[in-house]
């Protein structure tokens, strides 16, 4: 997956300035970012406080972390299964 340019923080930096008022193209235009983008920035970290979003990221890493090791548990399971049934 591809980093974003933009920190947690100033990701919900724009969506305050732009619930506080600020057009979303004026907003947009500021950072340098197209209205689809910051709809799809809005879309996962609106309502969001600095710290939740903190948080959010560091649950997505110990998910990607645990898919992981569920996956070469199944595998091993699949190459155990295959070496006692060929016995």
């Amino acid at each position: 997956m591809r980093k974003s340019r933009f920190t947690e923080a100033q990701i919900i930096g724009m969506i305050k300035e732009q619930e506080a008022g600020m057009p979303t193209t004026e907003v947009c235009r500021r950072h340098g970012l197209s209205t689809a983008t910051f709809y799809k920035l809005k879309a996962k970290y609106g309502g969001m406080e600095v710290s939740e979003a903190a948080r959010l990221k560091a649950l997505e890493g110990e998910n990607a972390k645990l898919k992981q090791l569920l996956a070469e548990t199944m595998l091993d399971n699949v190459v155990l299964k295959d070496l006692l049934g060929k016995s």
